[in-house]
C-alpha cells in the first residue's frame, strides 16, 4: 500500500488512474508545487498503454500504437523519442491507412507510462472503493480501508467506475450532469496473445485490421520489434466481444485463433486472454474534461473527454490540471 508516516496520509491532489490522462495531469499539477498522489487498481502504470510478457514473448495487447494532431502531443513524443521511449513504427500500411506516424513504446507501449510516472509519486495495486466528501476535503477509502486525505480528486478511470466511486461517497450529482454521463458507453474488446514455433503471415509493417470477420485488429510483435520471438495480438471487434464476454475466455481465444488462421500459418504453443470491458468510449464529452464540484475540487478526465485515443486521453489529463490549478490557486 502507500507507505507514510501517517497511518492516512494526506495530499494536495489524489489522482486516480495511471493511465497517459492521470500520468500527465500529475505532472504538470506537480509542476506548480503541489503535492500529487497517483493510485490505481491495476499492478502497473499505463492502463490500455498494455505490454504482457509471456516466457521469452512480449505482446503489446492494449493500445497498439500512438499517433499525433495537436501540436502539445506532437511536440511531446518528440520528447519522448529523443529519451528512446518511442520510436516510429509505420506511417501508411495500405490503401485505407492514412500517411502519419504510428509511434510504438520501444520495448511496448508500456514504456511510455513508466517514463512518466518516474518522477511521481505513483502507487498501483491500489483500489479506492469509496469517495467521500467532507465538506472540506475528499477522503479516498481503499479495499483494505486505508484511507487517504485529499483536497482535490482527478478521476481519470472508465466514467462507469467513476460514477460507482462518486455514488459510494454519497456525493450527489445533478440530475443533467448524470444523466450526461450515464449516456457514454464503452465498446468491450477482447484481446488474444498467442506465442507461435515460426513465422506468421501479417502483412507489412505487421499490424493489420481485417475488413471483415470477427477480428478487428492482428499485429506480429516479432515484426513490430517489440518480442525476440514470433508474439501475436489479435483484437475482436466490438460486436464479436459483446456477445462472447460471459462465454468461457480460452474457447473464445480459440475461436479467434481460428479465424486468425490465415495469418498465423505457424503453430499456436501457447496462448492468453484478456478482457479490456472499457476498451473504447462511445459518446465522448464535447468537454476536454468536467468539473462536477468545484469546492472541495473534483474532476473527471480520460478518452472519454478528450477523444477516444492515447492522444485524446493526454489532452484530457492536459486540460484537467489547468482547471484544476485555476480551481485551487
Amino acid at each position: 500500500m502507500i507507505h507514510s508516516k501517517n497511518s492516512n496520509p494526506e495530499t494536495d491532489v489524489l489522482i486516480i488512474g495511471a493511465g497517459i490522462a492521470g500520468l500527465l495531469a500529475a505532472t504538470e499539477i506537480k509542476k506548480s508545487g503541489h503535492r500529487v498522489i497517483v493510485v490505481d487498481k491495476g499492478r502497473g502504470v499505463g492502463g490500455r498503454l498494455a505490454t504482457r510478457r509471456i516466457g521469452q514473448a512480449t505482446f503489446d495487447h492494449g493500445a497498439q500504437f500512438i499517433t499525433a494532431r495537436h501540436p502539445r502531443f506532437a511536440a511531446a513524443i518528440q520528447e519522448w523519442e529523443k529519451a528512446g521511449v518511442v520510436t516510429e513504427w509505420y506511417r501508411n500500411s495500405g490503401t485505407h491507412s492514412e500517411d502519419h506516424p504510428r509511434w510504438r513504446g520501444n520495448s511496448g507501449m508500456t514504456a511510455i507510462a513508466k517514463y512518466l510516472a518516474k518522477d511521481l509519486s505513483v502507487f498501483p495495486g491500489n483500489r479506492v472503493i469509496s469517495l467521500v466528501n467532507d465538506s472540506k476535503r475528499f477522503v479516498a477509502i481503499f479495499e483494505n480501508n486505508e484511507k487517504i486525505f485529499a483536497n482535490s480528486i482527478i478521476l481519470t478511470a472508465p466514467v462507469p467506475q467513476s460514477l460507482e466511486l462518486i455514488k459510494s461517497g454519497g456525493i450527489e450529482l445533478a440530475t443533467k450532469m448524470k444523466n450526461r454521463l450515464e449516456s457514454i458507453t464503452y465498446e468491450p474488446c477482447i484481446a488474444v496473445m498467442a506465442i507461435t514455433d515460426g513465422p506468421v503471415k501479417i502483412p507489412s509493417p505487421g499490424g493489420f485490421a481485417p475488413e471483415s470477420g470477427p477480428i478487428a485488429w492482428i499485429a506480429d510483435n516479432y515484426v513490430k520489434k517489440i518480442s525476440t520471438i514470433p508474439a501475436v495480438t489479435i483484437h475482436a471487434n466490438a460486436s464479436f466481444s459483446s456477445e462472447n464476454w460471459e462465454k468461457d475466455r480460452k474457447e473464445v481465444g480459440k475461436e479467434l485463433l481460428m479465424a486468425a488462421e490465415a495469418f498465423l500459418v505457424s503453430d499456436v504453443v501457447d496462448y492468453q486472454v484478456h478482457g479490456w470491458l472499457y476498451s473504447k468510449p462511445v459518446g465522448v464529452s464535447e468537454d476536454a474534461c468536467l468539473i462536477v464540484c468545484d469546492y472541495p475540487p473534483l474532476i473527471l478526465a480520460g478518452d472519454a473527454f478528450g477523444g477516444p485515443s492515447v492522444e485524446g486521453a493526454a489532452l484530457s489529463g492536459w486540460e484537467a490540471a489547468v482547471c484544476l490549478k485555476t480551481l485551487i490557486e
